[in-house]
């Protein structure tokens, strides 16, 4: 069998991590971003900005990659910002590539889609939010995705963490913690797992086994967000903290299972808040 071809649409941190596992793999790994000076020497830089207005990408249609992995981003805040990152890229995606039919298309997408905001449980085909500007244009990329003739994927991630300075650790290391109460339940995954998935996903669909249609990328512990704090902060070795210090940025929120990622054979190497914080807590300076 041939070496088979990826784009990369994006291409930042999760795009380089499935991009480098891929490209050990024998994959011929092409990234789309505007600077590609920063890009592993194992890809092909390609650079353009697919977030801009009518964007033209129409070199993709001459690229003809085997897959498309989409690791969109907003262009901005606010319901703006959203469309163009996630709506009008994928559009503009989908224009460039014209007449040529990849054999699949994945798109990093989140689980902020889910209507979901009272704890209750979510599984990935969960029913959709209608009240979030900003959810309806990732929802309308998706959407476009499936519409289109092109076989599509999207991976609803929650909480993806793996930086040794990301704020939550920065946070709890100042002392400041949510309430304990009302319980208030959060969903993650490892940055490393996230990537593993991408790259799991493209190789098995690359063997001809399709993935489900949408799969949300969550370990298999949804926990209350204060408990998950204050276990970092006895890792971190606090005595005391403040509580209440930390106002969520919304009192909507749910629990995700992982039904589909478990059953596309993915193992997670961090299945939980523990294991996963134990390394990056080791990696921390």
């Amino acid at each position: 069998m041939k070496n088979k071809s990826v784009l990369i649409v994006g291409c930042g941190d999760l795009g380089t991590r499935a991009g480098l596992s891929l490209a050990s793999a024998g994959w011929a790994v092409t990234g789309l971003r505007r600077d590609i000076g920063q890009l592993p020497v194992a890809f092909t830089g390609l650079a353009a900005n697919y977030a801009a207005a009518n964007a033209d990408l129409s070199m993709l249609q001459t690229l003809a990659p085997d897959f498309v992995l989409l690791t969109l981003k907003p262009a901005g805040s606010g319901e703006a910002g959203y469309r163009a990152g996630f709506s009008d890229a994928v559009g503009a995606v989908l224009r460039g590539l014209g007449s040529h039919r990849p054999a699949g298309i994945l798109m990093v997408s989140s689980t902020r889609v889910y209507a979901e905001a009272d704890g209750g449980w979510v599984e990935d085909d969960s029913p959709l939010v209608t009240t979030d500007p900003a959810a309806g244009a990732i929802i309308d990329a998706e959407q476009q995705l499936f519409d289109s003739l092109h076989p599509a994927c999207t991976v609803r991630s929650a909480g993806i963490y793996g930086d040794p300075e990301g704020f939550l650790l920065r946070r709890v290391a100042r002392g400041e913690l949510c309430a304990a109460s009302p319980v208030r339940y959060s969903n993650r995954i490892h940055r490393e797992d996230v990537a593993g998935l991408l790259a799991w996903l493209l190789q098995r669909w690359a063997q001809g086994i399709a993935p489900a249609p949408r799969i949300i990328a969550v370990d298999n512990n949804p926990a209350p967000q204060y408990e998950v704090e204050t276990w970092l902060a006895r890792a971190l070795g606090l005595d005391t903290w403040q509580t209440g210090a930390s106002t969520p940025r919304s009192v909507a929120h749910k629990r995700c299972r992982n039904r589909a990622l478990t059953a596309s054979g993915y193992r997670l190497r961090y299945p939980d808040y523990r294991s996963g914080y134990s390394a990056v807590l080791r990696a921390r300076v």
